[in-house]
């Protein structure tokens, strides 16, 4: 089978300049950070992977933005029997063909991924520290309101699970906790 796999890390953003105008069987696409693996899609498509199976991906970064991440992606899918295709860096990764110049590329060009995902981060902490000098950092959106955060008090004074109120009101557990610190 043929997959290609397209990311994008927001839901604002789109795929469309990954022109993968390559027939496939079957399309993976996220909105979603590739700082990790945990990506519903990317575990989807390594679950499907065959051996004799392509993976057609537009550009490194756009399966992992973590050297050791995608140095393990390209093994895991290459030890299944399967194919890689970065068509922007124009780097193939099968399991009969181990070439050590494309694995030296493919490690160089992830660890200028991850640089630049971790510049990223720090340019948005730069500019929030910033904003919080001028009193213009308000910090994130509330997840629920006033009355959700007393009704999660009273669940939790009743004993219930906060892993079952954190599915409940569709929040993380790290959500209910922080709530509960706010509202004692």
């Amino acid at each position: 089978m043929l997959f290609n796999y397209k990311r994008v890390s927001t839901t604002d953003q789109n795929t469309e300049r990954q022109l993968l105008n390559v027939a496939c069987d079957r399309e993976y696409v996220e909105k979603i950070s590739g700082k990790n693996t945990n990506r519903p899609e990317l575990q989807a498509m390594l679950l499907n992977i065959r051996a004799g199976d392509v993976v057609n991906v537009h550009s490194m970064d756009r399966l992992a933005r973590n050297t050791n991440d995608l140095l393990n992606l390209v093994e895991e899918i290459t030890n299944k029997g399967a194919k890689v295709v970065f068509h922007k860096e124009n780097l193939i990764f099968a399991p009969d063909k181990q070439d050590p110049y494309q694995k030296m590329m493919m490690t160089m060009l992830g660890a200028v991924a991850e640089l630049e995902r971790n510049l990223i981060l720090e340019r948005q902490r730069e500019g929030i520290a910033l904003a919080k000098l001028k009193g213009k950092y308000k910090g994130g959106q509330r997840k629920l309101t006033n009355e959700q955060a007393e009704e999660i008090k009273a669940l939790v004074n009743n004993r219930t699970p906060i892993t079952t109120i954190a599915k409940q009101f569709n929040v993380s557990r790290r959500t209910v906790y922080n709530y509960l610190s706010c509202v004692s």
